[in-house]
C-alpha cells in the first residue's frame, strides 16, 4: 500500500525578531514528493513548496507542512511554532544554541506564600528546562516558569533552571529563596468583607479611531486583581447601555466592608469639571448623554458604604469647555474611602504604545507593576507616577494625578474578612458567579465514523469565551480528521484586526490547550438567548476514500455576562439628560473612523476625535469654545 511517511518533523524554535529560521521536514513516499507550507491561519504559504521553509518574522507564528505523492496519499507535519522574543544581547555569530534572556530573581517570602521563579531562553531548535534546587532535579518542573505554594523550610534554598537543545546546554543564574523573619511580617490590622473589581475595555469605537492596548491592560489587571482576592469582571467593547447595565450589576455587589475598583481604558474627556468615558457606540460627535460620567459612578458607590472606593482611568481629560471649573471630588458625607487614580492631569492626554509586540497603556504599565505590593493604595499610586514621570516617551506630555480623601493606610493586599458577613457574602458570590460560569467540559461522538470530539471551555474575559476542540479516540473508519467550530448565533470576533489577534493567539498558548480547533465568541453581553455550538467533522473513510461530513450541535446556554442580560432596556436618566452640555463643533475637515496605530515604540493618544464629518465648510455652532480634540501635532503620532 502506497503511503507518505515523515521521517522528521519541523522543530520548533525562539529566536529575537527578524531573524532567519529555516523549518525542514524530511520525508519518504511512492515517486516525487510535493510540499506545501501553511500558516496558523490555514493559508498557503507563498512560495513554501520545498522540503525547507524559511521565514523571518516580527511577531510569533505558526507553521505547518503537507507532504503529498502523485497518488493522491498525504501526510501532515505536526504543528511548529516559530517564538518571537525581542529580548537584546544577541550575537550574529548566535548559531541556536541556548541564550537566556531572563534569570531567575532572589526572594523573600512570607511562610505560606507562593512565589514564582522564570527562566527564559532564545534556541535553535526551542530549548527545554529542567529546574533544580540545592543541586537537586525537581520532577515535572520542566516549563519557564517555577511556581512554589506554601513556602516553608522546605522550599529554601538555591533555585537553578538548565536550559538545553541539542546544540549545548546553559545554566541560569542562582535564584536564593529565603523565608522572612517573623519581626518583618507586618501584621494586617485592616480588613476588607468582600474585594470587587469592574475593569472596562473599549477599543473598537463605531465612529471614532480604534485603540490597540485596553484588551491586554484589561486581562492583565484582571489577573493581577484575582490574585489579591478580588472578584473581577472584566469586560470589552461596551455600548453606552451596556456600560451603563454592567455599572448597575457591579454596583450590587458593594455593601459595607467592601473594597470596590473600577477601572476603564479607552476613550474619555473632560467638561465642565466632568470626566466622561466614551462609549463604542458614542455618535459623532458625540453629547455627554452619549458617555458615562465618572463622578456619577463614584456617587453611587459611596451610597453603597463600602469601605474603599478605587476608580482608575486611563483615559484622556481633554476639555471641551476650557473655561469650565476644575475636577472636585464630592462625595455625599465626608467619608474618608475615596481614591481617584487619573493616567494624566487636567486637559491633557493619555497614550498607549506598542513595544515588542505587545500593546499596553503608558498609565496600566505601571500600575500592574505596583498593584500586587502590600502598600496603601496611595503610596502604590504615587510610585506608578514616579515610574511613568522618567519614561521617554511621555515625558512632558503625560502625568499622573492622584486624588483621595483616605484617613487610614488602606490597601488593595488587605485581607478578607468572612466572619460576621456570610448572608451577604453569599448574596455577593452568587451575583458574581452569574457572570463568571463557564459551560463545563463536554464529549461529543460521532456514530457513523466511530470518533469523538472533546470541547473544553476558556473565558479571557467575562465576556469573551473560547472553544477548544479536540479529536480523541480516532476509529478504524477514519482518517485525517479535520475540525471546524461554529456558533449560532454567529458572534462578532473583536480581535480580528491586524494586531490584534497575535496578541489573543499568546493569551490561548499560555492557557495550555493545544486544541485541533477555536473558536473565539465576543460581545457576549449581546446574546438574546441560548448560544449553540455546531461541530463540523471532516474526514477521510479508510475503505471508500471518500471524503464525508458530519455535524453536531451543543446548546451551552448563555454562558458567563450573556446570562446577566445586560441588553435589556435601561431607563434613561433625565437628569443628566436634561443639563446635557452639546458638543457639535463642526468642521470641514475629514478624519477617519478609525486610525492605524502608530509604529512600534511610538506613543498613541487616547483621545477620540469629535468632528462631525462633512465635505462642505461648516460653521461653529458654539463659538465660545476651541475645536475640540483639534490634533495639532497629530503627524507627530500616526504613521
Amino acid at each position: 500500500m502506497r503511503t507518505v511517511v515523515i521521517l522528521q518533523q519541523p522543530m520548533s524554535v525562539c529566536v529575537p525578531p527578524n531573524h532567519e529560521v529555516t523549518l525542514r521536514v524530511q520525508a519518504i513516499g511512492t515517486g516525487a514528493l510535493k510540499y506545501q507550507w501553511f500558516d496558523k491561519q490555514q493559508t498557503e504559504v507563498a512560495g513554501g513548496t520545498e522540503p525547507e521553509l524559511t521565514v523571518s518574522l516580527q511577531r510569533s507564528g505558526k507553521y505547518i507542512c503537507r507532504v503529498s505523492d502523485l497518488y493522491c496519499n498525504y501526510q501532515f507535519t505536526e504543528w511548529v511554532k516559530v517564538r518571537i522574543l525581542d529580548e537584546p544581547g544577541v550575537s550574529r555569530t548566535w548559531r541556536g544554541e541556548p541564550h537566556i534572556v531572563i534569570h531567575p530573581i532572589s526572594q523573600t517570602v512570607k511562610p505560606g506564600e507562593t512565589f514564582t521563579l522564570k527562566c527564559t531562553a532564545l534556541g535553535k531548535p526551542a530549548p527545554a528546562y529542567q529546574w533544580y534546587r540545592n543541586g537537586r532535579i525537581l520532577p515535572k518542573q520542566t516549563t519557564e516558569t517555577l511556581r512554589i505554594e506554601n513556602a516553608n523550610a522546605d522550599t529554601v534554598g538555591s533555585y537553578l533552571c538548565a536550559v538545553s537543545n541539542n546544540l549545548e546546554e546553559s545554566w541560569s543564574e542562582a535564584a536564593e529563596i529565603e523565608i522572612a523573619p517573623p519581626d518583618q511580617q507586618p501584621t494586617p490590622t485592616l480588613m476588607a468583607t468582600d474585594k470587587v473589581a469592574l475593569l472596562i475595555g473599549n477599543l473598537n469605537y463605531n465612529h471614532h479611531p480604534g485603540l490597540m492596548a485596553p484588551t491586554m491592560d484589561v486581562h492583565e489587571l484582571a489577573n493581577l486583581l484575582q490574585q489579591l482576592g478580588f472578584r473581577v469582571v472584566s469586560l470589552l467593547d461596551l455600548t453606552l447601555q451596556e456600560m451603563q447595565a454592567a455599572i448597575d450589576k457591579f454596583l450590587q455587589l458593594l455593601d459595607r466592608g467592601v473594597y470596590a475598583v473600577f477601572y476603564y481604558a479607552g476613550h474619555g474627556y473632560e467638561h465642565s469639571g466632568r470626566n466622561y468615558l466614551v462609549a463604542i457606540d458614542a455618535p459623532r460627535p458625540y453629547r455627554t448623554e452619549n458617555c458615562v460620567c465618572v463622578q456619577r459612578v463614584m456617587h453611587s458607590m459611596q451610597e453603597r458604604k463600602a469601605q474603599l472606593n478605587v476608580i482608575l482611568l486611563d483615559t484622556c481629560r481633554k476639555w471641551y469647555k476650557q473655561k469650565g471649573p476644575f475636577s472636585e471630588i464630592k462625595p455625599l458625607a465626608p467619608l474618608g474611602n475615596t481614591v481617584y487614580g487619573y493616567a494624566t492631569i487636567e486637559d491633557a492626554e493619555a497614550f498607549e504604545v506598542q513595544d515588542g509586540g505587545k500593546s499596553t497603556g503608558i498609565f496600566t504599565k505601571y500600575l500592574n507593576k505596583h498593584v500586587l505590593k502590600p502598600e496603601r493604595v496611595t503610596r502604590v499610586l504615587e510610585q506608578v507616577s514616579e515610574d511613568l514621570g522618567k519614561d521617554p516617551l511621555v515625558h512632558g506630555r503625560q502625568v499622573v494625578e492622584i486624588r483621595h480623601t483616605l484617613t487610614e493606610p488602606r490597601a488593595l493586599t488587605d485581607l478578607v474578612r468572612t466572619s460576621g458577613h456570610t448572608m451577604e457574602l453569599r448574596r455577593r458570590d452568587a451575583c458574581w458567579k452569574q457572570a463568571n460560569v463557564l459551560p463545563g467540559r463536554r464529549s461529543l461522538d460521532f456514530p457513523y465514523c466511530g470518533v469523538k470530539v472533546d470541547l473544553s471551555f476558556s473565558a479571557l474575559f467575562s465576556n469573551v469565551l473560547v472553544v477548544f476542540g479536540t479529536v480523541r479516540n480516532t476509529s478504524a473508519k477514519a482518517q485525517d480528521c479535520t475540525l471546524i467550530l461554529e456558533s449560532e448565533p454567529q458572534m462578532q470576533d473583536i480581535f480580528s484586526g491586524s494586531g490584534r489577534s497575535e496578541e489573543m493567539d499568546s493569551l490561548l498558548v499560555n492557557s495550555g490547550e493545544t486544541p485541533d480547533c477555536t473558536l473565539r465568541l465576543c460581545c457576549l453581553q449581546r446574546l438574546q438567548g441560548s448560544l449553540v455550538i455546531k461541530v463540523t467533522l471532516h474526514y477521510t473513510h479508510t475503505q471508500t476514500k471518500e471524503r464525508l461530513t458530519e455535524s453536531k450541535e451543543l446548546d451551552i446556554g448563555r454562558p458567563l455576562i450573556a446570562s446577566c442580560k445586560l441588553n435589556q432596556t435601561r431607563p434613561v436618566d433625565r437628569r443628566q439628560e436634561s443639563r446635557v452640555h452639546t458638543v457639535d463643533h463642526m468642521s470641514n475637515i475629514r478624519y477617519p473612523h478609525h486610525q492605524n496605530h502608530p509604529r512600534p515604540g511610538l506613543p498613541y493618544t487616547r483621545k477620540a476625535e469629535n468632528r462631525l464629518q462633512s465635505s462642505a465648510k461648516s460653521i461653529s455652532m458654539s463659538s465660545n469654545e476651541p475645536e475640540e480634540n483639534d490634533e495639532n501635532d497629530s503627524n507627530e503620532f500616526t504613521m
